[in-house]
């Protein structure tokens, strides 16, 4: 009795931390969706709210319709980002796949360059990248920022996904040769559905690559109509001050699908990281 005793007031103790520890990491998340709902003199009230007294929309309404045009630089982005995700997933996937399962030459410098192309920095590829977009005409284009964000979401996808297909048995693939079906089709039906977790898991990571990406988008792009959410931001610091309200709505409306895709995905995506990482 005293042993279960002690156990639960461990348990309250833990409990008790998690909480603290929760409310200290979300409090900023809260109060930039506050702050976005509360009007220019709220926002410098003293001492602040942290409740908006008048609740007002008009800072999303502003931001999506309005003359900041925050509308058009979120189908940007989304366009960035989905476009990056499925190039990534459609050569990264297979590339995984064969350096899981076939002995190739040079297998272990080709796996170490993947490893080594994540710790490069982005600053360090933009020259480059310049380069070459500019002899192919992609400069002000979509094409160029997709491309550049795809440079990091392969290497990512093949690091995650490598050990995932790695570690199903072949006895799998033999059962399904067996029954008819060859390479391909036992790599579409069988391999990449028991994969779901890992599949949601790059794809995820992949979207938000494109979403998050600024300096791929700023360097590559010049025109206004292609600037994502990342970029246009800065419309809201003008000669007279910081729209602080506005700031916040608009963060709100940037952090809301990585936000959405954690919310509904996190089962699968917590699956996803560690099976890649456990198995060798």
């Amino acid at each position: 009795m005293q042993k279960l005793s002690r156990e639960r007031k461990r348990g309250l103790l833990y409990s008790t931390v998690g909480i603290i520890i929760a409310v200290v990491f979300l409090f900023p998340l809260y109060w930039i969706v506050v702050s976005s709902l509360k009007t220019d003199a709220e926002i410098f009230k003293i001492p602040p709210t942290f409740f908006p007294q008048d609740i007002t929309w008009n800072n999303y309404t502003e931001q999506l319709f309005g003359q900041n045009n925050a509308f058009r630089a979120y189908l940007n982005s989304a366009m960035v980002a989905l476009s990056a995700m499925g190039l990534s997933m459609v050569l990264g996937i297979p590339a995984a796949y064969g350096l899981a399962r076939y002995k190739m030459p040079g297998k272990s410098v080709i796996i170490t360059l993947f490893l080594v192309t994540q710790m490069l920095p982005a600053s360090l590829l933009l020259t480059p990248l310049f380069l070459t977009f500019s002899k192919l005409n992609l400069i002000n284009t979509y094409l160029a920022p997709i491309l550049s964000v795809a440079t990091i979401s392969i290497p990512f996808i093949v690091i995650i996904l490598r050990p995932i297909f790695k570690g199903y048995p072949l006895e799998i693939e033999d059962a399904a040769k067996i029954d008819g079906c060859n390479r391909f089709q036992t790599f579409l039906r069988i391999i990449l559905p028991i994969s779901k977790p890992g599949l949601i898991t790059v794809a995820s990571f992949s979207f938000m690559h494109g979403w998050n990406d600024l300096v791929y988008s700023m360097t590559f792009n010049n025109k206004e109509s292609h600037r994502p959410m990342t970029a246009a931001i800065y419309h809201l610091i003008t000669q007279f001050g910081i729209q602080w309200n506005m700031v916040m709505a608009y963060g709100v409306l940037l952090v809301l699908p990585v936000v959405l895709i954690f919310v509904f995905l996190q089962k699968y995506i917590i699956s996803g990281l560690t099976s890649g990482s456990v198995k060798g």
